[in-house]
């Protein structure tokens, strides 16, 4: 009797180690599948999430047992894995828990599927019959199915031994990450110093950690749906932080109690189409493709069905696309449909003419007729005057350039009679649009009865920093100390052989806080061209002027220095660059201004008022602090019955400013006044006046406001002294009040007049 009891005892303990002992993924029970489920008929009959924590299942260990609290730091969470040398580096999936810890399961309710939500699919072939146990066995070639509340697990054909059951917590289902590991092929490595288990498949890369809800996938910190956990020495995580990761298939069988993973190990092969269009006869399609194994393996062979280099036919075409891998394998086909356009047709160019017949100097009007399926990027006309000043056959050109480099052009001839309307001169003042040129004799401009405008000025200090204008190693350019209404003008070219910025440094000495207010700004550069870098900075002021959007408040307080203007030192110069500025402030304190160009990687705070810092010398242009920079210039007297000029920058009606250099404390003449903001008002302009600029002291490029409008000085280039005459404005039938707002552009030449003279008689 005791010898019985003896080998029933034995019998009993051998059980409940092999019960305990888990048994790894590579040891496959050899029974049938169907006939070892058949004799476990206590799998529970529960469904994924909704265990019954009351009741252990009969497959797991027992989990009620008490365990030693979870220490992260006691085993640096290693993971069995080989290294070179072949010793083992690590201890399975011990990953910070002291064994014989355990997490009870918790319940959720019936019908939910991994995530916590409802299942969205099942499998109808294996959902029948009240038999789960024959269920979980009956699993499709590269599937696994993992048993809800067990460790056992199936795949093709055989069971295997999870080292802990799949459970839920919190509503989500957690696995073994060395359980999914084994069965689904992947690749699993620890790193010590990240103390992260590494999941890895091809390309891809997942990385846990113990006791977190983020993980990195392939680098990219991602949310898992529940924090890891440690259970008996199995890193458990969320199941779908996986199958999301890798792109893993599953479905939901809640009648089998099962999850069923799509393991499949065939290649995936994609591919798609480089050309944003394809168009038939034109062009060369470019396939880029995208295929891969899931084991890793190497892509050997590539099959197309469909595929044409170039279509030759509009119309839809289906191209199919699949790959082999070095098992011999074939990926599922890929097929994409590639719509073919029909050929490109060049743009219609078509114009029409007013009329077929012309005097000598009479207006014709162009109407562009051109047309394009898509949209017309060029329009290049040729010999298309608005007058012509001889008699005979005209012949004009259109041609017009799509957006795919397509054009075509038309040509019309016209007559031109031997009758004259307007001679070549009076047509250009009738005719020219208001910010275009028109050349005439500009050597009898000086005789002209000048406008003996009077002049007074607003206190505002011009502050110009302008030489050397020519900038050769970094240092300060310009130092001065003002209050009240300010006006920056700078205007700088990099010589140094290497990148720089300009910075403008406010700092206030003064016992209070400093408020300096900025009402104006306009900046151009960098730029290879000074005239290009000044005639944007005057149009982008004048802008600021109009519409009040730079307008800003800057506080600056006791000791502080501050980076102003700070469109200057936005964009880095490189060599050649030219940048301009011009500012208008108000400060109701003295502030020090510092204008610096230094080497980009240095701080402009701290070297600004540096006496290590070099005051830059002067060259042949002009810098200079000076007053009274905002002038007007006024006339009540009526103009425009004859031929008028209004000089601006001349020294003689418009005298040059007197200063002083901030740095050296010497003097200085502000020649042409650059920098000074001219508000001119002609209180009587007579009626059928024009207005035109007129450079005198060479190549002039900028623009000037006319009652309160931007006009170009010229919309066609620059202007040439001294026989451009730049169109700027024509009276009506009425006598009208004409104002101007005007400042010289940095790169261009001073002097300049606004010539008055009466408009030619309109003839019909």
């Amino acid at each position: 009797m005791n010898f019985k009891k003896l080998i029933i005892t034995t019998i009993i303990i051998a059980s409940q180690l092999a019960m305990v002992i888990p048994v790894s993924a590579e040891e496959a029970v050899k029974q049938d599948p169907v006939s070892v489920v058949g004799q476990q008929s206590s799998v529970t009959s529960n469904n994924l999430g909704a265990n019954d924590a009351a009741t252990p299942n009969s497959d797991t260990t027992n989990s009620g047992q008490e365990g030693q609290a979870t220490n992260d730091d006691s085993t640096d969470q290693n993971t069995s894995v080989t290294g070179e040398n072949g010793k083992t580096e690590g201890t399975g999936d011990n990953n910070g828990a002291e064994e014989g810890q355990t997490e009870q399961p918790t319940g959720t309710d019936e019908g939910q599927d991994v995530d916590g939500t409802n299942p969205s699919t099942t499998d109808p072939a294996t959902t029948t019959g009240n038999n789960a146990n024959t269920n979980a066995a009956n699993a499709g070639a590269g599937q696994l199915v993992l048993m809800m509340n067990s460790n056992k697990m199936y795949q093709n054909g055989k069971e295997y031994i999870a080292g802990y059951p799949m459970e839920v917590k919190d509503g989500v289902s957690y696995v073994s990450i060395r359980a999914i590991v084994e069965r689904a092929g992947l690749q699993l490595s620890f790193d010590n110093s990240t103390k992260e288990t590494i999941i890895s498949r091809g390309s891809d890369e997942l990385r846990f950690k113990l006791n977190t809800t983020n993980y990195r996938v392939n680098g990219v910190v991602t949310t898992m749906k529940g924090k890891s956990y440690s259970a008996k020495n199995n890193f458990m995580v969320p199941l779908t932080a996986i199958t999301k990761a890798l792109g893993i298939q599953y479905s939901v069988d809640n009648v089998g109690k099962r999850v069923i993973l799509n393991l499949s190990t065939k290649p995936v092969a994609s591919f798609s189409i480089g050309n944003k269009e394809v168009i038939a006869g034109e062009t060369d399609v470019q396939y880029l493709t995208n295929s891969y194994s899931p084991n890793g393996l190497q892509i050997i062979n590539e099959e197309w069905t469909g595929r044409q280099d170039k279509f030759m036919d509009p119309g839809a075409y289906t191209v199919t696309y699949r790959v082999q891998d070095s098992n011999g394998q074939w990926s599922d086909p890929f097929s994409l449909t590639i719509h073919v356009g029909k050929p490109h047709t060049p743009p219609l160019a078509n114009f029409m003419t007013d009329k077929d017949t012309y005097k000598m100097g009479e207006l014709i009007t162009y109407t562009d007729l051109s047309s394009d399926e898509v949209g017309i990027k060029e329009v290049v006309w040729e010999n298309n005057e608005r007058a012509f000043f001889t008699p005979g056959q005209m012949t004009i050109r259109l041609k017009v350039v799509n957006v795919f480099g397509l054009s075509s052009t038309v040509e019309r001839t016209i007559t031109i009679t031997n009758e004259t309307l307007y001679n070549r001169d009076d047509f250009n003042k009738l005719f020219t649009p208001i910010g275009e040129k028109y050349a005439f004799d500009g050597t009898s401009v000086p005789s002209w009865e000048r406008v003996n405008y009077s002049i007074s000025s607003d206190p505002v200090t011009l502050i110009r920093s302008n030489s050397p204008e020519t900038v050769y190693s970094e240092g300060r350019v310009y130092k001065e100390t003002a209050s009240g209404a300010i006006r920056f003008m700078v205007h700088h070219v990099n010589a140094t052989g290497k990148n720089m910025k300009m910075y403008v440094v406010a700092t206030n000495k003064n016992e209070t806080t400093t408020r300096l207010t900025q009402t104006s700004l306009g900046f151009g550069g960098p730029s290879q061209y000074a005239t290009a870098a000044g005639k944007v900075s005057v149009e982008r002021y004048y802008k600021s002027l109009q519409s009040g959007a730079q307008y800003k408040d800057v506080w600056i307080a006791p000791g502080e220095s501050k980076v102003i203007m700070t469109e200057l030192n936005a964009t880095t110069m490189k060599q050649g660059d030219v940048i301009s500025l011009f500012a208008d402030m108000n400060s109701d304190q003295e502030l020090e201004f510092n204008v610096i160009m230094i080497d980009p990687n240095k701080d402009p705070l701290a070297i600004a008022q540096s006496l290590s810092l070099p005051n830059l010398k002067e060259d042949v242009h002009n810098r200079g602090t000076y007053e009274d920079s905002t002038r007007y210039l006024q006339y009540s007297d009526l103009v425009g019955t004859t031929r008028q000029r209004l000089l601006i920058g001349d020294n003689s009606n418009d005298p040059f400013q007197v200063g002083y250099d901030g740095i050296t404390n010497a003097y200085k003449l502000n020649a042409g006044n650059f920098g000074v903001l001219y508000k001119v008002k002609l209180y009587r302009v007579a009626p059928n006046t024009l207005i035109t600029f007129n450079p005198r002291g060479g190549r002039y490029s900028g623009s000037i406001m006319v009652n309160g409008d931007i006009v170009q000085l010229s919309t066609g280039g620059s202007l040439s002294a001294p026989n451009d005459a730049n169109v700027l404005f024509r009276t009506g039938d009425r006598e009208q009040t004409v104002e101007f707002v005007f400042t010289a552009a940095p790169g261009s030449n001073l002097s300049v007049n606004l010539l008055l003279q009466p408009l030619p008689e309109v003839k019909q």
